[in-house]
């Protein structure tokens, strides 16, 4: 008898059988889906946790303990005082700072830490207080702008800006000074690109940044020779 060779390759008449894809059964669907949906609803008790402000932070010992979801009442160090504040975990410094404490000066613009209006000094680092949360920051030295100075004795870089009129809307000025402050503590010798790094995450919409910089080198002047800024103490 011939043998039938159709199907080997080269060969003309029927083609070759191709393998058919394995079939989804009811059972393989429903199974997929169930794992599906226990891993959606594991990641949504993930961020329903973080939703609720759950959060760690250290207390005045140093012991990592859990916060929230509730509200605590807890103690800050702000302008080298203990301030009593009662805040939920999720409630950021600058929200403490101007809400329950009266600290206007510290502005709110972006509240995504990209302009620079809330900045405040950290144990001495400038820092976007809407970026920090309130209960993160117990056991830190915190100032604002009202730490700073005061309208009678205001800080050489405070003069410096009223002097060289370094402020029009007034939106920007306080995050402003305390970057300058900050690298000015840092680095009292700093030259003009030092002061452009330090200020490069505050924004002027005004367009105010040749007095700023003006401003901040008198400021460093004074801090290096002792020469008041705008005749100023």
């Amino acid at each position: 008898m011939k043998s039938d060779d159709s199907n080997k390759p080269g060969k003309p008449g029927k083609p070759a059988r191709q393998p058919t894809p394995a079939t989804l059964t009811r059972r393989a669907f429903i199974k997929g889906a169930g794992a599906a949906a226990a891993a959606v609803a594991s990641l949504g008790a993930v961020a329903s946790a973080d939703a609720a402000g759950e959060a760690d932070a250290a207390n005045s010992n140093g012991v990592i303990e859990r916060l929230g979801p509730d509200a605590q009442t807890f103690e800050l160090n702000i302008n080298a005082k203990m301030m009593q504040v009662t805040a939920e975990p999720r409630v950021t410094l600058l929200g403490v700072l101007r809400d329950q404490l009266g600290l206007t000066g510290t502005k709110l613009v972006c509240d995504r830490g990209a302009c620079g209006a809330c900045t405040v000094h950290l144990d001495g680092r400038p820092v976007t207080s809407c970026m920090v949360l309130a209960s993160r920051a117990r056991g830190h030295q915190i100032t604002t702008i009202e730490g700073l100075g005061t309208p009678g004795r205001m800080h050489p870089v405070q003069s410096a800006f009223v002097a060289n009129d370094a402020l029009q809307c007034g939106f920007c000025t306080p995050g402003m000074v305390m970057s300058v402050a900050a690298e000015l503590n840092r680095n009292p010798a700093a030259g003009l690109d030092d002061i452009k790094h330090a200020v490069a995450g505050n924004i002027c919409r005004c367009g105010t940044y040749p007095h700023v910089f003006k401003a901040a080198l008198q400021a460093a002047g004074f801090k290096t020779r002792g020469r008041p800024p705008g005749g100023s103490a």
